[in-house]
């Protein structure tokens, strides 16, 4: 009885290994806590998809440790230790976005300028906003039967 429950699970283990599952799991590398990077991809397209860092800084971090631009899936764990370490010289992921919030929280406070425009949702660089700013604006809209005429 036992040996008949085993295949039958066994089988059923089967049937979802043979299954093609397109487009549901991505295979990632972890380097520190929080921050993958798509293992399918060189160093230098790979590493951008941390918050924090563009393409310019990720060919500065691979100069600086030497390495060259080789796929994330054939990194050594030493170098992913080493990689790991000089990513933590850098302000990145979640502390990178809790400095942003903690300025611009600031600024709402002492009401700057720029802190009432973050406050209002309107572009606070100096960008038009007649014509332009739907993605800021766009919470905004009047209703065009409300208008005045």
């Amino acid at each position: 009885m036992f040996g008949l429950r085993a295949v039958a699970s066994n089988v059923g283990g089967r049937l979802l290994q043979s299954l093609p599952f397109r487009g549901t799991h991505t295979q990632c590398i972890s380097i520190k806590a929080g921050m993958d990077i798509p293992d399918n991809k060189s160093l230098e397209y790979a590493l951008p998809y941390i918050h924090g860092i563009g393409r310019a800084r990720a060919r500065h971090i691979l100069s600086e440790l030497h390495m060259d631009n080789k796929l994330a899936r054939d990194l050594t764990k030493r170098e992913i230790v080493a990689l790991g370490d000089e990513l933590s010289k850098y302000i990145i992921g979640r502390e990178l976005a809790a400095v942003v919030e903690k300025d611009v929280r600031r600024m709402i406070d002492i009401q700057s300028y720029r802190g009432i425009r973050h406050n209002d949702g309107l572009p606070c660089r100096g960008q038009r906003t007649k014509t332009n700013a739907r993605t800021r604006k766009a919470g905004k809209r009047i209703p065009s039967g409300v208008r005045n005429k």
